[in-house]
């Protein structure tokens, strides 16, 4: 159990011992530093342990964000401080410090609490603050200031700021007009019923597969119903976000759960409504698999850009200054989150158009929103990098390799490349990525099936793509390598299953790329959590994208139609099979030891 130190002589009608334990901390009673520090040493070292002033004056919820946050290992609000047990030397060393020296580290402070916080500081540590808005945290040193302070906590209503900040600080308009204002209610019925962020996002993964069944079913009822429960779903995907901000249960497992089925949700709803159309006698798995490979690269452009800028030194640009004026206009903002096509804005169109008219149109509507919004950022992106004066790190070079996702064919090619690819010019990487993909996919796609040229496309893509990769992603475009490697993979099993025009093929080769995607945002959400990339030994065994591209450009030209659709099959399933294993004991592991929980505010998906 956490346990909160309480230092001080206590202050008579205070509420302060009742509100800790409220939140699930042991209390203990301290007279001064003396007692604090041995207090302290008895505590169990895997404890969260925290120092609080017997005066403090605030909202609970203040003392929540303060106290409770899993997020951070140190963290602090004025009276009161913490310590997860990462943190914990730093904390002890403080505190004895502050004991030997009799308050020394900062006389003018008058709150032991604030006094260690102090310490810590001096030594460099890092200490959260969280932003506490008209939330009060304050120690009054007197009856008339504290009076005061108990007046200003009156006046703000907690429970209405704590519902606010619930909601996701960013998010799309659909999300923010539509869903949140009733959404952040869902959410704390769940809070107080000690349902868990993890359990409601498990909930919506459920809906969607229900909806996906029954847009399976290819009647007017079940595409109404389809419909109605992806909306459902959404619902509750906003839910376990606000409910984990609401009762501060962030945690890594959580964090990877909540992105990766996002993914699932929506993908499988695209193949629900496959089978759906296909039962209604209309063929739309090339459709359906164009959505997945659009959408797909365009989360890899936002990752790979976000990972390429995110620490990079001297990071501005005119269009980026234009694109800052423009958030200054209020209605601009809303305008330019929308033509995007956040997640809000389209699973609503999806479910819309999935009661109202049929499939295939659902699909059009898609992939031509889709595409404007993937053109419309990338271009943006595109410009900002070639008019930003920006000094890459090692860590973005290393964090876009790992996204470049190179198998062993790749690697050893680059090495014998690398003396040439230092003497190109720097937009070599993206340019020759973007040609050998291109080349592989247009061949697949203007010869006949089981013809030798995407055999030889496939075999000069191994070259470009090694190429791409022999010298370090510190260029202004190469974050655009890993987005055009994904393309290249995709559609190239997406044009040889179509060429083999076998019935089964294309949900063969829809199942192969979903397979494929997961791995490649499984490594977005380890690097975005400071896990690193897969092992090494994953991504030999799965091959590389130019090893996956190269085997399935062999099999096209080796295998009759009939026996490819058997082999995408059984790629399908043991790719799956390796990765989802790996996965799952990789974040299950991280949950275990304590790994430190991520909690994503960006940018829509």
């Amino acid at each position: 159990m956490p346990t909160v130190i309480l230092t001080g002589q206590p202050v008579p009608g205070s509420s302060i011992e009742s509100e800790l334990r409220s939140l699930g901390f042991d209390v203990h009673l301290a007279l001064g530093a003396a007692d604090t520090e041995t207090l302290l040493a008895r505590v169990p070292g895997e404890h969260r342990v925290a120092v609080v002033d017997a005066r403090f004056v605030g909202h609970p919820h203040a003392l929540r964000l303060g106290l409770t946050d899993p997020r951070f290992p140190l963290a602090a609000i004025p009276g009161a401080v913490t310590a997860q047990p990462a943190a914990r030397q730093a904390l002890t060393r403080a505190m004895a410090r502050e004991n030997s020296a009799g308050g020394g580290t900062a006389l003018a402070v008058d709150s032991l609490a604030d006094r260690i916080t102090a310490a810590l500081d001096a030594d460099g540590a890092d200490v959260h603050r969280p932003e506490l808005g008209s939330l009060v945290a304050a120690v009054p040193a007197d009856p008339q200031a504290r009076n005061e302070a108990r007046q200003a906590v009156a006046a703000v209503d907690d429970e209405a700021v704590r519902l606010k900040s619930a909601v996701k600080a960013r998010d799309g308009f659909v999300t923010t007009f539509f869903i949140s204002p009733y959404s952040r209610y869902i959410a704390r019925w769940c809070a107080r019923r000690g349902l868990t962020p993890n359990q409601v996002t498990t909930a919506s993964l459920i809906t969607a597969l229900i909806a996906a069944g029954c847009a399976a079913t290819g009647t007017r009822g079940g595409f109404v119903a389809a419909g109605v429960l992806l909306i459902a779903s959404f619902v509750l995907d906003c839910t376990d976000g606000q409910l984990a901000r609401y009762s501060l249960q962030y945690s890594t497992l959580g964090a990877w759960l909540d992105a990766t089925f996002d993914r699932a949700k929506e993908y499988a709803y695209y193949a629900g409504l496959a089978l759906g159309a296909a039962r209604g006698g209309d063929d739309v798995w090339v459709l359906a698999l164009g959505a997945m490979v659009l959408q797909t690269c365009r989360h890899v452009v936002d990752f790979s850009f976000n990972e390429a800028n995110h620490d990079a030194s001297a990071n501005t640009s005119p269009t980026a200054a234009l694109s800052d004026k423009l958030d200054s206009v209020g209605w601009t903002v809303w305008l330019r989150r929308m033509i995007v096509l956040p997640i809000g804005e389209r699973w609503a169109m999806i479910a819309v158009l999935t009661a109202l008219t049929t499939p295939r149109i659902t699909f059009y509507a898609l992939l031509i929103g889709c595409a404007f919004a993937a053109t419309y950022t990338t271009a943006g992106r595109v410009l900002r990098s070639l008019t930003r004066r920006a000094t890459r790190t090692d860590r973005a070079a290393k964090a876009l390799a790992d996204l470049a996702d190179s198998g062993p064919l790749a690697e050893a090619v680059a090495r014998g490349l690398r003396s040439t690819a230092r003497r190109l010019p720097g937009f070599t990487a993206p340019a020759v990525a973007l040609l050998g993909g291109a080349a592989v996919v247009a061949t697949a796609a203007l010869t006949d099936f089981g013809g030798p040229w995407p055999l030889v496309a496939a075999l000069a893509y191994l070259l470009t793509s090694s190429l791409a990769v022999a010298r370090p992603l510190k260029g202004a475009l190469d974050w655009l390598v890993p987005p055009f490697f994904r393309a290249a993979e995709y559609l190239t099993v997406l044009v040889l299953a179509a060429k083999a025009d076998v019935n089964g093929a294309l949900p063969a080769a829809f199942g192969l790329v979903a397979a494929v995607a997961y791995h490649h945002y499984d490594t977005v959400y380890r690097i975005r959590g400071d896990a690193g990339a897969p092992p090494q030994w994953l991504v030999r065994t799965i091959g590389g994208h130019e090893g996956r591209t190269l085997v399935i450009c062999v099999l096209a030209v080796l295998l009759t139609a009939t026996q490819f659709k058997l082999a995408l099959t059984v790629l399908a399933v043991a790719v799956a099979l390796v990765v989802l294993v790996e996965s799952i004991r990789f974040w299950v592991a991280a949950h275990k030891v304590g790994a430190p929980a991520v909690h994503d505010e960006g940018e829509p998906a």
